[in-house]
């Protein structure tokens, strides 16, 4: 192609294409993305990196992989770690040395390299990397204590696997006293990776903290000096880049008072375009003859990484962490290679050859097919093997519900007779005492509180439903949870607020989201018929009780809630869905005694009124006194 607007691109549309295509299947994006880069470079020849890019090629790589490790180290913050912090560090140190020096033996007998080629591949092979573990947590679902220790690792390592790598190229280059001018080049890289990445962390907190920079130019601020420090760092101390903008990411995360929320999600949608793009770049470069002829050997090295380095590396860094064999034997399992790997053996291999260094040409082969060979067989078994060890998280089908008034007490006490995951949040110690009594799961305060981001744990709930009077918060938690868990998923019941003057409205980006149950169907009018006897029952469905029959039976004194379906999954009733639920499905509906509930205004319904049942002021609380105790 003589136009290079053309295959730029293409990449980008193709990237797209295959991460989509990942999500619809449940797989991680970076499996077609190497199937279709070796597609589309070496296979056909449609896409050539090198003549696309020529010099600015790994410039271009060696930014982009700061990108992402900036971007992964945002999201690492210290409470999460909360007890196995111990296993990552392991894991980040004794891990390494152990993977190395099994792997770079191995290699040198089983490939016939040289010693110093033979423990280079090994230093570049012992990190795993965020972009390939998170999207296969997702898909495997396994207990946040070992989701949390292997995407602290894939984040960790990659700057740590990265050092080790260039150390041992620093030997390789080194024409004399090759083991000082190592040492010397280990010692600068860690003072100038952790000084110049505190230095800037810390100045990018105070300038997000104080505001010194208008608010729309912020992300382009923070990627700019981000980039900015990579490039200086590198000049200081050869590579030493990705530990600094790792240390800057980290101290940013963990900085009180600086909300890195807005930043998180810009860097999260450029890694996203820039993971798919270097992918599929990288990939096109690929020499299929070459890997060929990397020869038999190459499987051998592909069991001991597998089977021997990563479950020994596991073994040897668990002592004292408290963690079960299941756990361990999930934790050895997954642990595929990523885009460091791939971006760090291309760009060494580029300067060896410079350098007519022999046996180059067996470097990046072998790290793309450990990366394919990992990914492929862990991505397709990882599911099975977690659910073969019962540590496998179901599927979110839960609800987490704001406020604890009586019908969302019963609502939830309904839900859980059906094995339904219910969490009902409130800042009404009242209201969450009686829910306590019901053996309802609680969490008094405000959830949207920084105490409970760690302590709520959102993969159990598919959708929050916000079901509280109070009218100035509602909207504050949609927004937050919208946020967190995507659009879609958090429903509210209606305020009326149609009826009232045009100031006084919500905005509409914030109504689409109400409507739960049917229309009009206010927190005021379920805490009246609550209070008048209404009560919530669950009918089967059949062949011949079908949703017709139902509808007839109680169209005139029934609110129809949620269907669960014969798979166990709950359908709310809304506005902007027409449910019909099938034979054998269960509706959950809020039944009257004679007549179907009147809509009787809203107004006439005070909070505190709605637990005269009760006896009790659930209800009283206001968004001033929201925050946790």
């Amino acid at each position: 192609m003589n136009d290079p607007i053309i295959p730029l691109v293409a990449v980008g549309l193709i990237s797209i294409a295959c991460q989509f295509f990942a999500y619809k299947i449940k797989i991680p994006a970076i499996l077609p993305l190497l199937v279709i880069g070796i597609i589309v470079g070496p296979v056909t020849g449609l896409i050539n990196a090198d003549n696309l890019f020529g010099d600015l090629l790994f410039p271009v790589v060696s930014l982009a992989v700061a990108i992402i490790l900036f971007e992964g180290a945002l999201t690492l913050r210290f409470e999460d770690l909360s007890g196995h912090g111990s296993m990552v560090r392991n894991l980040c140190t004794v891990g390494v040395i152990i993977t190395w020096l099994i792997v770079a033996p191995v290699a040198h007998f089983a490939l016939g390299m040289s010693w110093e080629m033979a423990f280079l591949l090994g230093a570049i092979l012992t990190v795993t990397g965020p972009t390939v573990i998170v999207p296969m947590l997702r898909t495997v679902r396994p207990s946040s204590k070992i989701s949390n220790i292997l995407r602290w690792e894939g984040i960790i390592i990659d700057p740590i696997g990265a050092l080790l790598a260039v150390l041992v190229f620093e030997y390789l280059v080194a024409t004399q006293d090759a083991i000082s001018h190592t040492l010397y080049a280990f010692g600068v890289t860690l003072a100038v990776g952790f000084g110049i990445g505190a230095a800037i962390g810390f100045l990018m907190g105070q300038m997000l903290r104080n505001n010194w920079v208008p608010h729309y130019l912020i992300n382009t601020a923070i990627l700019t000096i981000m980039l900015g420090a990579f490039a200086g760092s590198n000049l200081m101390a050869h590579e030493s880049g990705l530990l600094t903008v790792t240390v800057m990411g980290m101290f940013l995360a963990n900085m009180r008072g600086v909300d890195v929320d807005d930043i998180l999600e810009f860097k999260e949608t450029l890694s996203v375009l820039l993971i798919s793009g270097l992918f599929i770049l990288l990939a096109s470069r690929i020499n299929i003859d070459s890997i060929i002829h990397v020869g038999w050997g190459s499987i051998v090295v592909l069991i001991v990484i597998m089977f021997v380095a990563r479950p020994l590396s596991v073994m040897a860094s668990s002592f004292g962490t408290g963690l079960n064999w299941r756990e361990l034997a999930l934790l050895s399992w997954i642990a595929p290679r990523g885009i460091v790997a791939a971006a760090v053996s291309a760009l060494f291999a580029l300067k060896l050859e410079a350098l007519n260094y022999s046996q180059v040409d067996l470097l990046v082969p072998m790290v793309f097919l450990v990366i394919i060979t990992t990914v492929v067989i862990q991505s397709l078994t990882s599911v099975k093997v977690a659910e073969y060890l019962g540590i496998r998280s179901p599927a979110a089908n839960g609800f987490l519900i704001f406020g604890a008034g009586q019908f969302n007490r019963m609502f939830a006490k309904e839900l859980r007779e059906y094995n339904i995951p219910v969490l009902l949040t409130d800042t009404n110690w009242d209201a969450l005492r009686l829910a306590r009594m019901d053996n309802i799961s609680t969490y008094f305060g405000n959830p949207m509180s920084d105490h409970a981001s760690r302590k709520i744990d959102l993969t159990a709930y598919r959708r929050v439903l916000i079901m509280s009077p109070y009218k100035q918060l509602n909207p504050m938690l949609t927004y937050h949870f919208e946020y967190e868990m995507g659009k879609g998923t958090v429903l509210g019941l209606s305020n009326n607020e149609q009826q009232q003057r045009p100031s006084h409205q919500v905005s509409g980006s914030y109504t689409k989201n109400l409507g739960l149950f049917a229309e009009d169907i206010t927190y005021g009018k379920l805490a009246s018929w609550v209070t008048r006897g209404a009560k919530i029952k669950t009918t089967r469905l059949s062949e011949e009780f079908n949703y017709e029959a139902y509808q007839s039976e109680y169209a005139d004194r029934s609110l129809k809630l949620a269907a669960i379906d014969v798979n166990g999954r709950v359908h709310l009733f809304t506005t902007s869905n027409n449910l019909k639920p099938k034979a054998e499905w269960r509706i959950i509906s809020l039944i009257t005694a004679d007549k179907k509930p009147e809509k009787t205004p809203d107004a006439a319904i005070e909070p505190s009124a709605s637990e005269d049942a009760t006896k009790s002021d659930d209800e009283k609380s206001s968004a001033n006194n929201s925050s946790p105790k």
